[in-house]
């Protein structure tokens, strides 16, 4: 049985382990994607959401970008308005953007805020995208080469990290909605928050960018979670990809790892966000819990 002393030194124990790492990053940046299915746990979400606030305590200077489409998906029902995807995004015409933008910055972004300030008592404040990110209209073909409208979904062609720097300079973290404005016609886009999340990373130049979802990471084999790769180099991941370990829905997800390295982002990390503190297990231990991408040596 473990007494209250062994209990007392091994809590003092970790806090030893992470004060190499609380150096390293102090004053560094670091980009965290919040999505998929742990948005909708109100347990999970407020533990990460105390992560966040750790790191910023420590000083890290935090961005936080989110997603939503759970929420989005029941407000169109609700709006009779039937979800549409095709090849993965969002088929959002005039009707869906005013729900998607009403549902994004009103009830997900602001319950995010309100656990931030309110919970845990630190700075945050709402920085859309459609303020800080210009984007063109995606446009692509379906497996037959037919043309895809996907309506008002589009690309990242630019950010204003003016807007984003002022903020995390003053200790603030912005907490950005995967949202755009029309390079061309000046109006509001949906984003994919994965892709928003990484040109951010990539016009910031950050230290790490963390994508939070309700995987493991990356696994060899999807039905072992103990086939975790808890580090890939750029120069793995074709091979990979070769051998039909990634595929699926983590291939456009590691491609954007990729791009995000090439340009400067020094680690990527995929982290599971139903598991309690991943995210800063993840960063501030030597094991990590997740998988860590980076550069070839």
């Amino acid at each position: 049985m473990i007494t209250k002393m062994e209990q007392y030194i091994a809590k003092a124990s970790v806090l030893i382990e992470a004060v190499p790492y609380i150096q390293e990053f102090r004053g560094g940046t670091v980009v965290v994607k919040l999505g998929g299915s742990v948005m909708e746990s109100p347990e999970n979400l407020s533990r990460l959401m105390s992560d966040i606030a750790f790191m910023r305590t420590v000083g890290i200077k935090v961005i936080l970008v989110h997603g939503g489409g759970k929420a989005i998906s029941r407000a169109m029902t609700e709006a009779g308005i039937p979800p549409n995807f095709v090849m993965g995004l969002r088929v959002t015409d005039e009707r869906t953007i005013e729900v998607v933008e009403q549902t994004i910055k009103h009830t997900v972004n602001a319950n995010i805020l309100h656990l931030l300030n309110d919970n845990y008592h630190v700075l945050a404040r709402p920085l859309h995208g459609d303020w800080i990110i210009s984007v063109r209209k995606t446009t692509g073909t379906d497996e037959d080469g037919n043309p895809v409208d996907w309506g008002y979904v589009g690309d990242p062609v630019g950010v204003n990290t003016i807007a984003i720097s002022q903020m995390t300079d003053a200790g603030v973290i912005p907490v950005i909605t995967p949202l755009g404005m029309g390079a061309d016609d000046g109006k509001l886009y949906n984003v994919n928050a994965d892709v928003a999340a990484v040109a951010i990373a990539k016009a910031m130049r950050v230290r790490k960018l963390v994508f939070i979802s309700d995987v493991p990471g990356l696994l060899r084999d999807v039905n072992d979670p103990d086939s975790l790769i808890s580090t890939l180099r750029l120069g793995h991941v074709q091979q990979l990809k070769d051998e039909g370990v990634i595929r699926g829905g983590m291939l456009p997800k590691i491609d954007s790892c990729a791009e995000a390295i090439e340009a400067g982002v020094q680690r990527v990390h995929l982290v599971d966000g139903r598991m309690p503190h991943s995210l800063l297990l993840e960063i501030f231990t030597k094991e990590g819990v997740g998988t860590e991408i980076k550069a070839d040596e």
